[in-house]
């Protein structure tokens, strides 16, 4: 049978390199950092996800070899059978505080978390509603549940519906659901807070209103927010002052929370308390491990002791924003370190973000092309990702070699 299979393999994976959509690893010879180790040439990264440059922070690797030293390196173990020590206890207590939420549940992944989720909670008698956009983990909760589903059209807070003549597919928006799923038992809203391909933001403030209107939950993922989104880095609930209006939060360890691994959901006491009792992911997975548990206490006490590593990230964002743009490149708009450059208006769009990338990495600089299925066709683009922990400097380089490079391909004039 495998024979049958291998040649079936083989071809679609010789199709994906001829369209330019197979997904090469670099490997990375160092820590990770605003400056890494490639191929053994020291280049800048601009394409992680290390928001607040605290994933080799030297208070955080002190952090997990203190845990390690105390805890020791794994569990072996559930939650519920010997995997719980008193720092798993602490670090759901410190994360519920930061959020503003009742309780806190760990996971050994947010994808994990995201999986968790639905199934215990919504059955056919009731609507989960979410966002086209929302995240591949997400998606898959939601797949695991026998609840109804509805897809509002991306950002589309309408009543309406209407008809998207290149797919053929009518699109919805979020009251438009809300009013169709108004019988069923349980409703929640489900939303990325800031949907990572293109660094936007989901309108979260109409969304509490829609949900006080029709009655229905809100689950909102904080992936890409968590740390530095809001004045103080709650994540989006804080920037649009919303923060005792949502009902569950899922959020990311390995992005601006230390980058590392783990994940969580934290929100109202009983649905917490419930998911301890029922969610797969949480009770058939090992526990998380002590070191991230440090690591990311540390953290959580660098976060509350400062707004320093959040407002840099974002004075560094704004900088490389509007000196973008004066250059001419497509980019996105917003405000989020997510900034997407984009290639939209170009013929073989994919293999030319693919070169300019390949050239960004010749000089110096790491950033990834994004081409179909992870974005849509023709929406190919270079996430350049900006971190508190680039400086001036290393930004001017990374705008030059973009400069140079956009004028070389006739990307700008």
């Amino acid at each position: 049978m495998y024979t049958k299979m291998k040649q079936f393999l083989k071809s679609e994976i010789t199709s994906l390199h001829d369209q330019n959509l197979y997904k090469h690893e670099r490997v990375i010879e160092s820590e990770q950092g605003p400056e890494i180790t490639v191929s053994g040439k020291q280049v800048l990264n601009f394409c992680a996800n290390n928001y607040l440059g605290l994933s080799s922070h030297p208070d955080l690797v002190k952090a997990a070899h203190d845990e390690i030293d105390k805890r020791g390196f794994g569990l072996s173990s559930v939650r519920f059978i010997c995997g719980t020590q008193d720092d798993h206890l602490l670090l759901e207590k410190k994360m519920s505080e930061f959020f503003g939420a009742d309780d806190t549940i760990l996971f050994c992944s947010a994808f994990d978390a995201n999986g968790a989720f639905f199934e215990p909670l919504f059955g056919k008698e009731d609507a989960i509603i979410t966002d086209s956009l929302n995240h591949a983990s997400i998606i898959d909760g939601i797949r695991l549940s026998k609840a109804q589903r509805w897809i509002f059209n991306h950002g589309d807070m309408s009543g309406t519906e209407s008809l998207d003549k290149s797919t053929g597919k009518t699109l919805k928006g979020l009251e438009k659901c809300l009013q169709e799923a108004k019988d069923c038992r349980f409703k929640v809203i489900v939303t990325d807070g800031v949907f990572s391909m293109d660094g936007d933001i989901a309108k979260l403030d109409e969304i509490c209103d829609l949900a006080d209107k029709y009655d229905a939950l809100v689950f909102v993922d904080e992936c890409h927010a968590s740390g530095f989104m809001g004045k103080t880095g709650r994540g989006t609930h804080e920037h649009f002052n919303v923060m005792d209006r949502v009902d569950v939060i899922s959020t990311t360890f390995g992005k601006a929370l230390g980058g590392a691994s783990g994940g969580c959901l934290s929100g109202k006491k009983e649905i917490i308390e419930w998911l301890r009792n029922k969610a797969r992911p949480y009770l058939f997975s090992n526990t998380l491990a002590p070191a991230v548990v440090g690591a990311t206490l540390k953290c959580l006490e660098i976060l509350t002791e400062s707004t320093t590593l959040r407002d840099t990230l974002m004075d560094n964002t704004k900088y490389f924003r509007e000196k973008m743009n004066l250059l001419g490149f497509d980019i996105i708009p917003g405000i989020h370190p997510i900034t997407p450059v984009m290639f939209r208006n170009f013929d073989n769009s994919s293999a030319l973000a693919v070169k300019f990338a390949d050239r960004m990495l010749e000089e110096g600089i790491y950033v990834i092309a994004f081409s179909f299925p992870v974005v849509p066709r023709k929406m190919d683009r270079i996430r350049v990702q900006i971190s508190a922990a680039h400086s001036r400097e290393q930004i001017d380089k990374c705008i030059s070699a973009f400069e140079m490079i956009g004028k070389e391909l006739n990307v700008i004039s």
